[in-house]
């Protein structure tokens, strides 16, 4: 007698969760940021009038209906940018909601828009509010060093047109967050600009941005000056880039603050991402995860592109009125894309301490050579070795409360013992307390010996 062969189960084909943020008014901006990369972009459409960069309704429809069906998860998020997004007006949003809504089906829709705030009004307002988008606002620092370079197309400061549109959003309660590009005059300030954004601003969620770009020498075929990595023809780095080791001094200026009073109160992405790093989670940010792919974007016209930094015409992937968006998401091409991230790392990088939590960082930065002289490495990483290494040991102590149930605040309790993190590392203490060191003994017969 035998046995019949069990059936072999077919193998379960992973979920689909993608990002696509639009970019409904295509490179247009009512200013004009001396850094943005993305202002050139215009160049790619040159038939375009310059009041004529608007997504239409047929393209608005087939974004939102394959963006859902694209999506295997039971929330999908819609991001909004630019260019500058505001410019098409609240109807156009009332729109795309409306569509979100005839789509969704059973899923959760959420709505996330980057604006520099300067057209928010009490129609703005009111609309988000009751929308409830998440708005994040690009701001980069007090005035002086916000209008260095984020400046009006006459080149006006623009930073009172930015706070005066934050004060609409604190009016009507809508929920914002901080987007800080982080340049070459900046980032000598992580505390002026941490205390800002922090305290005055009322910013609790905070991204910083590493502006890295590099200049072709000669224009190349596509006649975008500000040019990918595998350009090899000659480039140099922009003036206003951050350096390397400038960017890591400015990540742990800021980290020593937050790690000494605001964990829990206030949440800085690179560092909750490096943060689930040392966990092994996933980083939830595609620069440190080892593959990417994930986050396209889609023009205006209803192109779509690999990805925000890869806005070139070798990385369209074609257009939702030809090809839906899943079917681009799964294409050889991006999937290529997507994996070129983990199979190009350098040899460099592959044996690194910080692969756990770095993966080499955005392929649009590697592009200079590691010490044996293998291409691929990237810009930054001499400041993500800084950051990482001064860091990682007190986010493997948050590490081990979280496993533990507890919450990650709790290391504060020790990290203002240190006298690199705090003026007074024992205000708030009371002489019968315990001791903060973790002793057992009380204050006054630990670490407060001889304190009133």
């Amino acid at each position: 007698m035998t046995t019949a062969e069990p059936k072999q189960r077919p193998a379960l084909k992973r979920p689909l969760a993608i990002h696509v943020m639009a970019k409904p008014s295509g490179a247009i901006c009512n200013i004009d940021c001396t850094y943005c990369f993305y202002l050139e972009k215009e160049k790619l459409y040159p038939e375009k009038a310059r009041g004529s960069w608007r997504m239409g309704d047929e393209e608005l429809e087939a974004y939102v209906k394959q963006y859902i069906e694209a999506n295997d998860v039971p929330v999908v998020n819609f991001a909004w940018q630019g260019g500058e997004p505001t410019l098409l007006g609240v109807d156009f949003y009332r729109k795309a909601v409306s569509l979100q809504k005839q789509y969704a089906g059973r899923k959760q829709i959420t709505n996330a828009f980057q604006t520099n705030a300067i057209l928010l009004d009490d129609e703005w307002g009111e609309f988000l509010a009751e929308e409830k988008f998440l708005i994040g606002v690009s701001i980069d620092g007090p005035e002086d060093i916000h209008n260095r370079y984020r400046v009006g197309r006459g080149g006006e400061p623009t930073w009172h047109n930015v706070m005066a549109g934050i004060e609409v959003l604190k009016k009507h309660k809508v929920e914002y967050n901080t987007l800080t590009v982080l340049h070459k005059h900046n980032a000598d300030y992580p505390k002026e600009l941490y205390q800002f954004l922090t305290r005055e601003v009322g910013s609790h969620f905070l991204q910083f941005i590493p502006i890295v770009e590099r200049v072709a020498d000669k224009l190349p075929a596509h006649f975008l000056q500000l040019v990918g990595p595998e350009f090899r023809d000659g480039a140099t780095v922009t003036e206003w880039s951050v350096g390397s080791e400038q960017y890591g001094r400015f990540l742990n200026g800021i980290f020593d603050q937050w790690v000494r009073k605001d964990i829990g109160q206030y949440f800085v992405q690179i560092f909750d991402t490096t943060l689930a790093g040392w966990m092994n989670q996933n980083p939830g940010l595609c620069i440190f995860a080892e593959t990417c792919g994930d986050a396209m974007i889609i023009e205006h016209n209803g192109d779509v592109y690999s990805c925000d930094h890869f806005v070139y015409p070798e990385y369209n992937l074609g257009n939702v009125a030809d090809t839906t968006i899943r079917e681009m998401a799964e294409s050889p091409e991006q999937r290529k894309f997507g994996t070129d991230k983990r199979d190009t790392l350098p040899e460099y990088c592959r044996s690194c301490e910080f692969r756990q939590v770095c993966n080499g960082g955005c392929p649009k930065q590697r592009f200079i050579k590691t010490p044996d002289g293998e291409d691929g490495l990237n810009y930054l990483c001499a400041g993500y070795k800084t950051f990482f290494g001064h860091t990682k040991p007190y986010l493997m102590a948050m590490a081990g409360e979280l496993r533990k149930g507890q919450p990650a605040a709790n290391i504060m309790a020790k990290t203002r013992l240190l006298p690199e993190f705090s003026d007074d590392p024992y205000a708030g203490v009371g002489r019968n307390d315990p001791c903060p060191c973790d002793s057992g003994k009380k204050f006054k017969r630990c670490h407060g010996v001889g304190a009133r």
